[in-house]
């Protein structure tokens, strides 16, 4: 075996080794095609489900809000006041795709609780407070970042700063930061907007009100972040407000 290979010609060892890295850099070609091909199969799926899911909590919104904008503007609030606390464009952006689906979770709430004008009985809270662990189940415990972003939002946007909050009693920085974002804008935002059982509130009580929960409902530095920076965040909401974006703008990019 050892006299047949070194009196192979030279021309056909070269022609040996041309044809082996030929198929090589074939098999190599077809592997970066293979797991290109996963790649963007896996992409539309989480498009999909992304689309899936943004459906889902315009039904949970109309049914508390008929105009369904509500979520449109909690997810660009959410992206600014992020930014403007010095998170990443990333991360603010990764905030504004999931803030959508904070309140999916009222998709289970029945009518008589949700749109019950006054206060709710010790029942009819229990059954309230349910919202944020049924939002948290409906977009699952995904590997993809994005829905476990948004079922940490949906989680925690309840929680108060000092623990008095549901379903889980954190405190402090034990609430994600999405959480503590998420709670300040939708409590502005839920304030200035008309809902079955009352007006809306101007925008300086609801301003007053968000600062009086300071330190109790909501993280001190998220608050004085969100009123430092008040009138280019109400500016933004108006403008949504007169033009809303499709709700399919705040869905993954293609």
């Amino acid at each position: 075996m050892i006299a047949l290979a070194l009196d192979t010609p030279s021309g056909e060892a070269r022609s040996f080794d041309d044809a082996a890295a030929a198929q090589m850099e074939r098999i190599v070609t077809d592997l970066g095609r293979v797991y290109q091909e996963r790649n963007e199969a896996l992409r539309e799926v989480a498009r999909a489900h992304h689309e899936a899911l943004l459906r889902l909590s315009l039904a949970a919104d109309m049914r508390d809000d008929d105009t369904g904008v509500h979520i449109t503007r909690i997810g660009h609030l959410a992206e600014a006041l992020a930014l403007a606390l010095g998170e990443s464009k990333d991360a603010a952006r990764e905030l504004r795709l999931a803030a959508p689906m904070h309140d999916i979770g009222k998709i289970g709430v029945p009518d008589l609780v949700l749109k019950k004008p006054g206060s709710y009985t010790p029942d009819e809270r229990q059954v309230m407070n349910q919202h944020p662990i049924i939002g948290a189940q409906i977009l699952g415990r995904s590997r993809i970042r994005l829905f476990q972003l948004a079922a940490e939002v949906a989680m925690t946007h309840h929680e108060r700063w000092d623990g008095s909050g549901y379903p889980l009693g954190l405190a402090g920085e034990a609430i994600p930061l999405s959480g503590r974002i998420v709670a300040v804008v939708d409590f502005f935002d839920a304030l200035t907007m008309d809902r079955c059982y009352r007006k809306a509130f101007n925008d300086e009580v609801a301003l007053r009100m968000l600062a009086e929960q300071r330190g109790l409902a909501f993280d001190p530095r998220v608050v004085d972040c969100m009123l430092a920076h008040a009138p280019l965040l109400i500016a933004l909401r108006d403008a949504i407000n007169d033009n809303p974006p499709d709700l399919f703008s705040l869905a993954l990019p293609d």
